[in-house]
């Protein structure tokens, strides 16, 4: 008999590299609304609803639950799509799956983030007494204090209060039940996984010092605390949380991009940029340093003389003369020679148009003639540069 699977829904590009999103106690998938169609842009997002909340049925778990038992949900659901490794990002309950996965299941786990959640939920009591009194009373007086709980004062996500409202008791009393026998403390140090902790520093539920807890018994993990974020950090700080996970996912920064733009830009280009820097332009050197260069220009699918090679077919195309004179000495410096420069220009006159192709010689000869002939006396380099 074949394994029970949740519920689940899926974004991104079948061959790029996966990522399983859990949510919290009381919520579904649309806790990730806001980060999830942004993130699958550079990955396959697979997010998972747990028993009883969202599209999940509630007898996928019962009485006496355990985060083990979840974490087996998620292995099974990896299974079914063929996923042998995945990252994994959650939040809360969630994150204790992605904490017991990445102890117990290293072999499948990539990359971690753990948002707002513990290593323990403050002993086994309240969690127990939650339970009992959803088994007897139902969720509707629970739901009525959400807000209080999830969020900042005076911030709500509706969406979410009525998934809590509409997730199955008894599910939901034994999620309860798997919280309240959670303690992976012993644990913590054989974590391998590139970890992430995110805290909310408004978070009643796991604040900040339960987040730094686990950083300091990870190895290497790092931590980010977020102002202005209580419980459900994604659905209210989705701007700052995608900008945490993307740079862990990806291992790329405004930094990293930095260094990128160095290497195919030069040093005195970037000094230049840096120095005419105002804060009405640095949120957009920011941008172009982590996104353009710390995520496109790292991609290993094309290598920086092809992507030069493109760049400059773009610029003249568009017209672009200042940033094509740029991009001609990044293309030198990417290893292409003026052969291979000119024969690209070439190509340009007809698709572009030969107007086009004739301001772009121009600047060519403008900017290869001030630099002198190219170090490989037009023969190109012997070995193409690697990305």
């Amino acid at each position: 008999m074949s394994p029970r699977i949740p519920h689940h829904r899926v974004e991104g590009p079948a061959t790029a590299p996966a990522l399983v999103l859990g949510a919290s106690l009381g919520t579904s998938t649309a806790l990730w609304d806001a980060v999830a169609p942004e993130l699958s842009t550079t990955h396959r997002v697979i997010r998972w609803d747990l028993p009883g909340h969202g599209g999940s049925p509630a007898d996928l778990i019962g009485p006496g639950a355990t985060v083990a038992d979840l974490a087996r949900l998620v292995v099974d659901l990896a299974d079914a799509l063929g996923l042998d490794r995945f990252s994994y990002a959650g939040v809360s309950l969630g994150g204790a799956v992605g904490l017991h996965l990445a102890a117990h299941h290293p072999e499948r786990v990539d990359r971690l983030a753990v948002l707002c959640s513990s290593a323990h939920f403050g002993g086994s009591a309240p969690w127990e007494e939650r339970a009992a009194t959803v088994r007897r009373e139902g969720l509707a007086k629970l739901a009525d204090t959400a807000d209080a709980r999830w969020f900042t004062p005076g911030f709500s996500v509706p969406r979410l209060v009525a998934d809590h409202r509409a997730a199955d008791p008894e599910a939901y009393a034994a999620c309860c039940d798997a919280l309240a026998a959670f303690d992976l403390r012993d644990r913590l140090g054989d974590i391998t996984a590139p970890t992430l902790l995110v805290a909310g520093r408004e978070d009643p539920a796991t604040p900040p010092v339960h987040l730094r807890e686990i950083a300091d018994a990870v190895p290497g993990a790092a931590l980010t605390e977020l102002p202005g974020a209580s419980h459900l950090a994604p659905a209210e700080r989705p701007e700052a949380v995608l900008a945490a996970l993307r740079a862990h996912l990806t291992g790329t920064s405004a930094r990293s991009g930095t260094n990128v733009r160095r290497q195919v830009l030069g040093d005195a280009h970037v000094d230049r940029a840096q120095a005419r820097q105002t804060p009405l332009t640095a949120r957009f050197q920011d941008f172009i340093s982590r996104y353009a260069w710390g995520e496109v220009w790292t991609d290993p699918t094309l290598s920086r003389r092809e992507r030069s090679l493109i760049t400059l077919t773009a610029l003249v195309a568009h017209g672009h003369h200042d940033e094509l004179a740029m991009h001609l000495r990044a293309a030198r410096r990417n290893g292409l020679s003026d052969d291979e420069i000119a024969a690209a220009l070439l190509q340009t006159a007809v698709y572009c148009g030969v107007p086009a192709a004739n301001a772009a010689f121009a600047v060519a000869q403008r900017v290869l003639g001030e630099e002198g002939p190219d170090p490989s006396g037009g023969q190109g380099p012997a070995k193409p540069h690697a990305p």
